[in-house]
């Protein structure tokens, strides 16, 4: 059963959870997506409450058991 609001993700969401499952920090976050650090705290945070995520473990938890996030090769 997916997380009820997975689905509800926007494609930038979607981005931003994958990069939390890579381990990056919101500030790489940013710089990645060229955008500011408040801008991805902000898509973290959205992410994590659409799919009811309690911190970032659970967000990256949730990436990997449902194809958004894949182990390294």
């Amino acid at each position: 059963m997916l997380p009820q609001g997975l689905a509800t993700l926007t494609d930038r969401e979607r981005e931003v959870v994958t990069l939390v499952a890579a381990g990056l920090s919101n500030d790489e976050i940013a710089a990645r997506l060229v955008v500011s650090p408040l801008t991805a705290k902000t898509h973290v945070s959205r992410a994590m409450t659409k799919v009811a995520a309690r911190d970032r473990a659970q967000l990256v938890v949730i990436a990997y058991a449902y194809g958004l996030a894949a182990p390294l090769a």
